[in-house]
């Protein structure tokens, strides 16, 4: 009698499995799942702005303005998986959330051919405004934000226009690139990067980069640079200008530039 449950199971699995990859090809020939959303917010200056879990690329630029313009595009192999695979919106004056909810799926649902939702979101936000990303599979690029920038557990690139006060950028598999306009007393830390690392700071900044863990070169391309202390090629110490802030780069697999933003924006 066991044996003969066993069977059944077997059948059934497989038979799901044959219909798992029918139902994809025809999900593909029909075209899947579509689904595009543009929402407006207020936001109050100093808000707090996070995005997270997104499986796709997040692009979020910034203009002189109250106003949060939320833009999310969806795609996937059918509506089913849309529903599975949703992306929530949470928005007060004081902040505004745009999170992957999770897939909902289960076992049975993947036999039934559910596949991954492929996620795009756009922001454009109010330049004075406190930004975390994380979580995200896809490339993040950020324009110029006056406030404090946080990127975390990212896979793939990540450029940053322009960034003040405190910024933080950290567990990306892919290269970084960060502008720098001024620092506040937390400074600048990147660490955890698999890839190279582009600092680029304006011109007469004043620093102190203390680097450590680094498998890969260095290159300092701007002006007034002592070299503080220098253990090896993977640890060292260097003062630009009359020193200040910290910039603390950590554990990157990769080589790091520090560039002039005016050099840099004239190539």
């Amino acid at each position: 009698m066991k044996g003969r449950i066993v069977v059944v199971i077997l059948l059934v699995i497989a038979a799901a499995v044959v219909g798992r990859q029918m139902s994809g090809r025809h999900n593909r020939m029909m075209g899947g799942g579509h689904e595009d959303t543009h929402e407006n917010f207020k936001l109050e200056q100093g808000a707090q702005v996070e995005v997270r879990g997104i499986n796709g690329p997040v692009e979020i630029s910034t203009a002189e303005s109250d106003t949060a313009d939320v833009h999310i595009v969806r795609t996937a192999n059918s509506q089913d998986d849309l529903d599975s695979e949703r992306i929530i919106v949470e928005h007060t004056p004081t902040s505004l959330v745009v999170r992957g909810e999770g897939s909902r799926r289960n076992f049975w649902g993947w036999l039934r051919g559910r596949g991954s939702v492929r996620q795009q979101v756009t922001l454009i936000l109010p330049r004075r405004v406190e930004l975390t990303t994380k979580g995200i599979n896809g490339t993040v690029r950020i324009g110029e934000v006056d406030g404090g920038v946080e990127v975390e557990g990212i896979n793939g690139r990540v450029e940053v226009a322009q960034a003040t006060s405190h910024s933080e950028v950290t567990g990306v598999n892919g290269s970084v690139k960060v502008a720098v306009a001024q620092l506040g007393a937390q400074g600048l830390e990147v660490k955890g990067i698999n890839g190279g690392v582009e600092i680029l700071l304006k011109d007469g900044l004043n620093a102190d980069v203390n680097i450590k863990g680094l498998n890969g070169s260095v290159a300092f391309n701007v002006p007034n640079v002592t070299m503080q202390e220098k253990e090896s090629r993977s640890n060292m110490r260097a003062r630009i200008g009359t020193g200040g802030a910290p910039i603390a780069v950590k554990g990157v697999n990769g080589g790091v530039r520090f560039e002039s933003a005016g050099a840099v924006g004239n190539q």
